[in-house]
This record gives C-alpha cells, sequence and structure tokens, in this order.
C-alpha cells in the first residue's frame, strides 16, 4: 500500500470529481505535514448539469493548524478535513499557502 493512500480515511472514502478529484486530494496528501485527510459531507444545490469543472481550495487553519479543503464539481460541493503535524494557527495557516499553490500549481495543467 502507498504511503499517501494510508493518509485518507474516514466513515467514507467517496471523493467527488471521479478521477480528478482523488488526484487532487493525493496531490495534498504528499505534503510531508498532512497527517490524514477525511472526506466529508457531499452537498449538491440546485439543479444543473452534472459533472463540469473542478476545483479545490484549502481553507482556514483552527486553534491546532488543522485545515479544511473544499472541493466544487458542477453544483456538488465537497468538504474534507485535513489533518496536520503542525500544532499551531500559523503554521497551519503556512501549511494551507503551501497546499493552496501545489493546488493551483495542478489546476493550471487540467
Amino acid at each position: 500500500m502507498k504511503k499517501r493512500s494510508r493518509k485518507i480515511g474516514g466513515a467514507h472514502s467517496t471523493i467527488i470529481g471521479g478521477r480528478h478529484g482523488k488526484k487532487l486530494v493525493n496531490i495534498i496528501s504528499r505534503h510531508p505535514e498532512v497527517k490524514k485527510v477525511i472526506p466529508s459531507v457531499i452537498t449538491v444545490k440546485g439543479k444543473g448539469v452534472a459533472g463540469g469543472m473542478i476545483s479545490a481550495k484549502v481553507l482556514r487553519s483552527d486553534v491546532r493548524g488543522n485545515l479544511r479543503m473544499r472541493i466544487t464539481h458542477g453544483t456538488a460541493t465537497q468538504e474534507l478535513r485535513i489533518i496536520t503535524t503542525v500544532g499551531d494557527t500559523a503554521a497551519g495557516e503556512r501549511v494551507m499557502n503551501d497546499l493552496n499553490s501545489m493546488l493551483f500549481d495542478d489546476q493550471e495543467q487540467v
């Protein structure tokens, strides 16, 4: 088993966006300070065309340095919790900026 696939866990392993969504999660799981990525609730708003563009953004740090990531694919949105090895908000913000840079670089190539 690859190390980064052990970093993805939680009650379910569904990630929206198909292969590209999983690729985005694998990209952030490569960061040395990311301990675990936990997929959370998927919400769908309105009626629209399934599919469409996929985008991801890592959001604010909590007091322990853990983060949230939001993936959007068409009308569906999923939040993922990112558990880090850092211990405070400032270090979490640094990791957030690193992860967003990694995601932005990947999304430019698509």
